[in-house]
C-alpha cells in the first residue's frame, strides 16, 4: 500500500502533487489545509483523512484523527513535538498506540521512529521553512515495515 502524506498547503495545491500522488491508496493531510478545494482536489486521487491546523477555521475539520490503513494505526495532529510531547499528546499516544504519527506545522520534512512509532512530517507543500524545497511524502507500507520517501516539489 502507498499513502500520500501532505501538510501545510495553506489553500494552494501544487499541480505536481496530483502527479506525485497518482496511484496512492490513501492521502493523509497533516493540517493547515487552508481551503476545502484542496481536499476536494486530493479526493479525486484517493480517499483523504485530514486534520485542522493552527491557521484553519473550518469547524468541520477535526484537530485529531485516527485511521487504520494496511493493518496499521495512523494518528494525525498538526502540532507535534516528537521528542518531547506535551502531556495531552502523550496521553493520546498512550491511548491510541499508533504505528505512525502524521503532523505538520514546522514546514520541515521529518521522519524518525521513536518507541516503535514512526513520526512523519512531509514538510510544507506550499512554503518551506529552513529547507530549500517544498515537499510531500509517500509512505510505502510493506510487509517488512514502513518506508517514508520524501518528494521535493520544484
Amino acid at each position: 500500500m502507498k499513502i500520500g502524506v501532505i501538510s501545510d498547503t495553506h489553500g494552494w495545491l501544487d499541480p505536481q502533487v496530483l502527479a506525485v500522488f497518482a496511484g496512492v491508496n490513501h492521502i493523509l493531510h497533516g493540517g493547515d489545509i487552508g481551503s476545502p478545494h484542496v481536499l476536494l482536489e486530493l479526493e479525486t486521487i484517493a480517499p483523504v483523512t485530514a486534520v485542522s491546523g493552527n491557521t484553519d477555521c473550518d469547524p468541520t475539520w477535526r484537530e485529531v484523527e485516527t485511521v487504520e490503513l494496511s493493518g496499521r494505526k495512523f494518528f494525525l495532529q498538526h502540532i507535534v513535538n516528537p521528542r518531547n510531547p506535551d502531556p495531552v499528546l502523550k496521553e493520546r499516544l498512550e491511548r491510541v498506540r499508533p504505528d505512525v504519527v502524521v503532523f505538520g506545522h514546522t514546514h520541515q520534512p521529518f521522519a524518525e521512529t521513536i518507541h516503535d512509532t514512526l513520526f512523519l512530517n512531509p514538510g510544507s507543500a506550499k512554503s518551506p521553512r529552513g529547507v530549500p524545497h517544498r515537499s510531500v511524502a509517500i509512505l510505502h507500507c510493506e510487509t517488512n515495515g514502513l518506508r517514508p520517501e520524501f518528494v521535493e516539489l520544484h
